[in-house]
């Protein structure tokens, strides 16, 4: 890897730069993860309860939420179904729209993601938040609101 081959290479500060981010955010991933290993919960799993009980008929619409949580349709729907299997969630037709369906909570779901929030937050605060400054946060948060516009300039996993 030269510079004379012609290739715009990472510099050696971008690269350490670049492998921080990726190894971090896996680390992150994973403590958060394990956080809630005690509820028997995976994080892809509390993000989409999460989402619904955000949503104000806690309802969405399944291809919406899968866009929102950055999971393909197939794999929310095979995580759908361990929601369901506990009673958290079901899967109706869509109420504006019969063709489509949509991932709704039930009362026991959301009993659960009252529970689990608090568990989860804490191993945000912990892992995340509360080992830098305000400023070194917001930054973070500034830049990979560059990167999500980026990726997704049409908002679809803001919705």
């Amino acid at each position: 890897m030269s510079e004379s081959d012609g290739f715009n290479w990472l510099s050696d500060s971008e690269q350490a730069s670049w492998r921080a981010i990726l190894r971090g955010t896996r680390l992150l991933e994973t403590a958060l993860d394990d956080a809630l290993h005690d509820s028997g919960l995976q994080l892809s799993e509390y993000e989409i309860i999460s989402m619904l009980s955000e949503s104000p008929s806690r309802r969405l619409r399944m291809s919406e939420l899968a866009a929102m949580v950055v999971q393909s349709r197939s794999r929310l729907t095979h995580t759908a179904k361990r929601l369901e299997a506990r009673g958290w969630v079901t899967r109706e037709q869509c109420l504006g729209d019969r063709r489509g369906v949509e991932l709704v909570l039930t009362p026991v779901g959301l009993e659960a993601v009252d529970a689990i929030a608090k568990v989860h937050v804490q191993s945000v605060r912990d892992n995340l938040v509360d080992i830098m400054t305000p400023q070194q946060f917001k930054a973070i948060g500034d830049a990979m609101a560059i990167v999500r516009d980026h990726l997704d300039p049409e908002g679809l996993s803001d919705a």
